[in-house]
């Protein structure tokens, strides 16, 4: 775009003091990398682009379904059955010519993760998942690379600015919760996820243009049942030590010690072959232990069964023990 209409179309947000002309050229030079499409990426990617960001990569494995339209809206009914990544990244270039889009129709996992963060500005996960929000958080923390991410739940959610200069996820939300709801199972309010994509979005451009205080080390909460708002800083949050991480289904090998802890319905067939397939409480009560050369690897859906029954096992025994969620969800369900 010719430099004159550049600056007639970012304008409103250049004539401000904290963004002017070095704001603009640091939102014109980042490359965000954007893990989800769909509820959450949905005003993310709309805002990033409208902003004028130079690069977007945006993952996404799914495919727009009609219930996901409430809330999701970068599509319309013509989109149902299509790609998220496919159709989110016609809509986006035809937004703004200036924002290269690479839209890649996979989901992020451990091991596509580490390339994809190394070459990111910024990284925002609104993906809704407790092992791409670990994952992610695992990785940027040690790349030095700033995470925005959010969860959005019925009528409340947070959003927070995780890595970089800020203590990682780990160290405000070190374990997994007891029960895990989705929104296909609780239901989520449409405008709910857009405020809190909202947010995401300009907690990412505070970052690119430096605003201080900094989004990075700060949590932000909306409960728009109650209609009320909350937040808190953790810049001196202790960092754990990372145990417990998320690896791939491609990373294990048949020397690993291997629970499958989906049933033969859930899954017919387990992670691997040599995998022993147990639930988490046959696994708690059988009390297994791995020989002191192996690594234990607990498989199932979303991660939270994988870090029950490792975490029972850490309770005795302190050789590696790594997670895979397989994320075998309905495909429509996967992001909010």
């Amino acid at each position: 775009m010719a430099g004159g209409n550049a600056m007639s179309r970012y304008a409103r947000q250049i004539c401000l003091p904290e963004v002017g002309d070095p704001g603009q050229a640091a939102i014109r030079s980042a490359h965000v990398l954007v893990v989800g499409a769909g509820g959450l990426g949905s005003p993310v990617l709309q805002y990033l682009v409208g902003a004028g960001v130079g690069q977007i990569t945006l993952m996404d494995g799914d495919t727009v379904a009609l219930s996901n339209l409430h809330r999701q809206t970068l599509f319309c009914e013509a989109d149902v059955g299509r790609p998220k990544a496919q159709a989110a990244a016609q809509t986006l270039r035809a937004l703004n010519g200036d924002c290269m889009i690479n839209a890649l129709e996979v989901p992020l996992d451990p091991a596509n993760a580490p390339a994809l963060v190394a070459q990111s500005t910024l990284v925002l996960d609104c993906a809704d998942s407790f092992a791409t929000s670990y994952t992610l958080s695992d990785i940027c923390y040690a790349a030095g690379v700033p995470l925005i991410s959010a969860s959005v739940l019925g009528f409340s959610g947070y959003v927070a600015g995780f890595c970089g200069t800020a203590p990682s996820l780990r160290a405000v939300f070190p374990d997994l919760p007891e029960r895990a709801a989705t929104c296909a199972t609780a239901g989520v309010m449409g405008p709910v996820v857009g405020m809190m994509g909202a947010a995401m979005a300009q907690m990412a451009l505070a970052q690119l243009i430096g605003q201080t205080p900094s989004p990075l080390g700060q949590l932000l909460s909306f409960d728009m049942q109650t209609m009320r708002t909350g937040g808190f800083r953790f810049d001196t949050a202790p960092e754990p030590a990372v145990d417990l991480k998320f690896i791939a289904a491609s990373e294990v090998s048949d020397a690993d010690f291997v629970i499958e802890l989906r049933d033969i319905i859930e899954a017919p067939q387990p992670v691997n072959a040599t995998a022993h397939r147990l639930s988490v409480a046959e696994f708690t009560k059988a009390k297994f232990t791995p020989s002191p050369e192996q690594r234990a690897v607990f498989a199932c859906r979303s991660g939270l069964r994988a870090w029950q029954a490792a975490s029972y096992l850490r309770s005795y025994w302190d050789g590696d023990i790594c997670l895979i969620a397989m994320g075998d969800t309905p495909p429509t369900e996967r992001e909010i």
